[in-house]
């Protein structure tokens, strides 16, 4: 089970306003990290640092194709991101870099700034306060992925080492 103290944002957070382009020169996520929402404000970054879970309303990482929108992220300790839906590109890297990405329009609407949630990826559900939101469960490709912590870590334990 994923969970903890989340933060809320609205609608169409691309990912320039996740991470910067300037700041694309690196590819650490702890370095990313220190830039993530920057165009937000000190307030969102404080409030970031303190949550494990992201949450948001519709197209959630939508713009380019950077894989640092994820992975800076993970670098600032989200473990999740839940949202109405995703980009496409950005629900692949959350993927690839081992961020569980969860689309859940209720549990989205349902999360307040501040509050805590918590995901059962096994059910497929998300727990807000005393409300339970089903999900679709990943198929077993991703969450193989997923519990290897990314694309290259999965790639480095069952292709090179196991040979699957």
């Amino acid at each position: 089970m994923i969970g903890g103290k989340c933060i809320k944002f609205g609608d169409s957070i691309n990912t320039d306003l996740i991470i910067p382009g300037r700041y694309l020169v690196s590819i650490d996520p702890k370095e990313l990290a220190k830039h993530a929402f920057e165009p937000l404000g000190e307030e969102v970054q404080k409030r970031l640092a303190s949550s494990r879970i992201a949450a948001a309303g519709v197209n959630f990482g939508c713009g380019s194709a950077r894989e640092q929108a994820a992975s800076c992220l993970i670098g600032a300790g989200v473990q999740a991101v839940i949202a109405k839906s995703f980009a496409r590109v950005f629900f692949r890297n959350s993927i690839n870099t081992g961020l569980l990405a969860v689309e859940c329009p209720g549990a989205a609407d349902a999360i307040e700034d501040g509050e805590e949630a918590f995901i059962d990826t096994a059910a497929g559900t998300v727990t807000v306060g005393e409300q339970v939101f089903h999900f679709d469960p990943y198929p077993e490709s991703l969450r193989l992925i997923l519990d290897a912590g990314g694309l290259i870590p999965y790639i480095a334990k069952y292709v090179l080492v196991e040979g699957k």
